[in-house]
């Protein structure tokens, strides 16, 4: 709920932005406010994934994918993710948030995020994402014929295979013990 003015400003503004297809490139001009560093100054690493977000909404707005997934009763979630960082961005900085979708599977589909100042990467992440519906998990047929097919060439890199492999946990229907191994 931190960035619940920013979310519903993006709300507002992206609308007004030229349109993307949902399999382009969306990039979300931001600038470092107060309340995204801590107290070393920069912005908080919990926090790039917060505004990460806002990138992957202004992506589903400006696509119409948003208002689409909204009529359907379907909800995005982040099932996992990992970022990189590379340069902290600091106070009152400008710098833009990449979004980009790089794949799917038969489980998820995967953004790409970069946050960028002056043409360099500051921090990477990758997202997984489901849609869920009021029947759970919603397949990618369904996906696919109301958003759209992607594009011919789009093939999810073979290690984002290996990356949801080995940091999956089990599904909710399996028991997941909490015991610290050795």
């Amino acid at each position: 709920m931190h960035l619940i003015l920013r979310t519903l400003w993006i709300l507002l503004t992206s609308r007004r932005r030229s349109p993307v297809s949902i399999w382009d490139l969306s990039s979300l001009r931001l600038r470092v406010q107060l309340t995204d560093i801590d107290i070393a100054l920069h912005v908080n690493n919990g926090m790039y994934l917060s505004l990460m977000d806002l990138g992957r909404f202004d992506l589903m707005i400006r696509s119409g994918v948003w208002a689409q997934m909204r009529r359907r009763g379907w909800s995005p979630v982040v099932n996992a993710e990992t970022i990189t960082f590379r340069k902290s961005l600091q106070l009152g900085q400008r710098y833009t948030v990449e979004t980009r979708i790089v794949g799917f599977d038969e489980r998820a589909i995967y953004f790409e995020q970069r946050m960028v100042h002056d043409g360099e990467i500051y921090a990477r992440a990758h997202i997984a994402t489901r849609l869920l519906g009021s029947g759970g998990p919603v397949s990618n047929e369904e996906i696919f014929e109301a958003l759209g097919q992607p594009p011919a060439d789009m093939v999810l890199p073979e290690w984002v295979h290996d990356w949801r492999g080995s940091t999956a946990l089990p599904s909710t229907r399996k028991p997941a013990p909490h015991a610290w191994l050795p």
